[in-house]
């Protein structure tokens, strides 16, 4: 399956945006001393803001809304302090010249959100933020309703991206070298990665996801949008959605001392640990090949670091 070329076009400003995958993305392995082979798919290099499998979720969803040629194209969607998603679609919204709006969790950021890095940055990149209270927020439906009756027309993305629509662009990052591997892993937010990687595997392939966050309806989202049941879930939340442990931090930074591969503290570092946990203990069969995707996320390790400064606590290090 080959990346697609999507044009974007938009009435107002004339313009057309080519929304390519800008190279081809690399498959690394990454060396373990066990009888299996493991490799990482760099989704994270796709593009520079609009990161991972984030871009491949908003491919779909914005080709979808602009064909129709809307008269003052908008893009709504919600999201927490240093949302991967709040970020990649304020991006989008940059490069493609059209409004973004961000609705964030959390009323008492209002005030501090010019401290924030992930915030800011949206903002940089033209995204208006509008702040809510964490009761509001959980009633996303009602709250959606509110904003499409005060901004008609616009497009409005569930958080984290996932929908139907999300989970078609997933099998993008899919394709005939993905095919010679045994295993394929995700980690997993909100669910779409994971059932567009479930809805478009091989049938011999097993799909393994690692959860970033304690959430009992995943299963059940995650075979509705695939209609498959060909995954399994670890918990990989270490403490919780949004935390790690200094356990965490020195997985990732001895990743990359020893890979020159960064990974991030919300998904993709929690995943890798856990697949070496796994290797460890004998779940993968002898001579497996396993692939795991880097879902992005890198945007997020500078609010990480600060947080983790405050705390007196090791910070994530690349160099």
């Amino acid at each position: 399956m080959t990346s697609p070329t999507i044009c974007l076009k938009i009435s107002e400003p004339k313009m057309s945006f080519s929304f390519n995958q800008p190279k081809q993305v690399p498959i690394v392995e990454i060396p373990v001393d066990k009888e299996i082979k493991l490799f990482i798919k760099r989704e994270d290099l796709i593009h520079s803001e609009i990161s991972g499998n984030k871009f491949w979720k908003l491919l779909y969803d914005t080709n979808h809304y602009l064909s129709r040629n809307p008269p003052n194209p908008r893009i709504i969607t919600f999201g927490g302090a240093y949302s991967n998603h709040l970020a990649a679609t304020a991006a989008l919204g940059k490069e493609l010249r059209i409004e973004t709006l961000g609705i964030v969790r959390g009323e008492e950021l209002a005030e501090k959100w010019p401290d924030n890095p992930t915030l800011s940055r949206a903002h940089q990149n033209g995204m208006r933020l509008r702040f809510v209270g964490r009761s509001e927020y959980r009633d996303k439906e009602t709250l959606a309703d509110k904003l499409q009756n005060e901004f008609p027309g616009s497009l409005i993305i569930p958080e984290g991206g996932t929908n139907a629509l999300a989970v078609e662009g997933i099998k993008f990052m899919l394709s005939e070298a993905t095919q010679e591997f045994d295993y394929l892993c995700s980690a997993v937010g909100t669910g779409g990665t994971l059932a567009g990687i479930s809805k478009f595997a091989a049938d011999e392939q097993k799909v393994l996801g690692f959860q970033a966050v304690r959430d009992h309806s995943l299963e059940e989202r995650i075979i509705k949008f695939s209609q498959r049941k060909n995954f399994q879930l670890f918990d990989a939340a270490d403490r919780g959605y949004g935390k790690f442990s200094d356990d965490s931090i020195r997985f990732i930074n001895d990743f990359f001392s020893r890979f020159k591969i960064p990974l991030d503290p919300i998904y993709t570092g929690k995943m890798f640990r856990k697949i070496f946990e796994l290797i460890d203990n004998g779940f993968f069969a002898k001579n497996s090949r396993i692939l795991a995707f880097h879902t992005g996320g890198l945007q997020a390790i500078k609010g990480a670091n600060e947080k983790l400064k405050k705390e007196g606590r090791e910070v994530i290090r690349f160099s």
